[in-house]
């Protein structure tokens, strides 16, 4: 509908559909419109994710109890316990996580003083007048003798802790999926194509380490080696899950998220995906790379992970 007096903005009709995988939501979204495009059963889709973590405590327990007594207790494993169960069996130190931690820090206060987080964050105008131009999360100031202060959050004698996990964040983020001929004809000029996506799956006590076979699993779909990949953005959702990730897959550090990540940016988990696809377009575009790699690990047990390759 065309624009009004009173809304001067032109309106559309569209379907809508709301799809929920736990950390990967939206990056499930983005790999839905692809699919749809490449079925040919559509042109245009806004992939989209929004969380409101804040609001987590007020909400009913829906737990199904039957789950805790045939046999699958596991699904109900709390995220932290898991990211130690991740640490145990991989060997991640506490302090290879505080010092994770400290560089998920440092890179990103580094990047968002050199303008980068900027061109990915849409202002937004708050009740009071302001204008929220940046992410309120990050801790520039973070020392690894602080986060060696910090009691274990999940276990005692642990070694997974509020320093070294995400925080918890409200966001919401977008990625405006188009087919070819549809940006062709309206003139549009594409940032990057989706070469290919992977979900895997495992226990869920590991969850963390999802990743692992998720990237193993999209490689090989997109004919590649890691080798051939310019960035590799990995979703913090703890460090001892990133680490665990790394060594496995041996990703080179000055490929993994190399402007910081959600240790420090934060984790609203249905937002993250699209999240982590604008970072990676806008790394890839910044450092003037071809091929990006994105992938999160799934609360319940999952892997997910996308290619995509910039496009000049």
């Amino acid at each position: 509908e065309p624009p009004t007096k009173d809304f001067p903005y032109r309106t559309i009709t569209f379907r809508d559909y709301h799809e929920l995988r736990n950390g990967s939501t939206s990056l499930q979204t983005i790999r839905m419109a692809a699919h749809a495009i490449w079925a040919g059963e559509g042109d245009v889709f806004v992939a989209a994710g929004v969380e409101f973590v804040s609001r987590y405590p007020k909400l009913e327990d829906h737990r199904n109890p039957r789950f805790l007594t045939e046999g699958a207790p596991q699904i109900y494993i709390s995220m932290g316990l898991t990211a130690e169960n991740v640490a145990r069996q991989y060997g991640v130190s506490r302090e290879d996580q505080d010092a994770y931690a400290k560089r998920s820090q440092d890179l990103t206060r580094q990047s968002r003083e050199a303008g980068f987080w900027a061109r990915e964050i849409v202002p937004v105008p708050l009740a009071d007048g302001t204008v929220m131009r940046e992410d309120d999360s990050p801790r520039p100031d973070t020392t690894l003798e602080g986060l060696s202060q910090l009691k274990p959050a999940f276990l005692d004698g642990g070694t997974v802790t509020a320093g070294n996990s995400c925080p918890l964040n409200d966001g919401a983020a977008a990625v405006l999926v188009m087919s070819a001929r549809r940006a062709q004809e309206l003139g549009l000029k594409p940032r990057a194509r989706i070469v290919a996506t992977s979900v895997s799956a495992l226990d869920p006590a590991i969850m963390g380490v999802g990743p692992i076979e998720a990237v193993k699993k999209v490689l090989k779909q997109a004919r590649m080696s890691l080798d051939d990949i310019d960035i590799v953005e990995l979703n913090e959702a703890f460090a001892a899950q990133v680490l665990a990730v790394q060594r496995e897959l041996n990703i080179p550090m000055e490929k993994l998220n190399p402007f910081g990540g959600s240790i420090a940016v934060g984790h609203p988990y249905g937002m993250t995906g699209a999240r982590i696809c604008a970072t990676l377009l806008n790394g890839l575009e910044t450092l003037d790379k071809t091929l990006g790699l994105e992938t999160m690990c799934v609360g319940g047990g999952q892997g997910m992970a996308m290619i995509v390759e910039r496009l000049n």
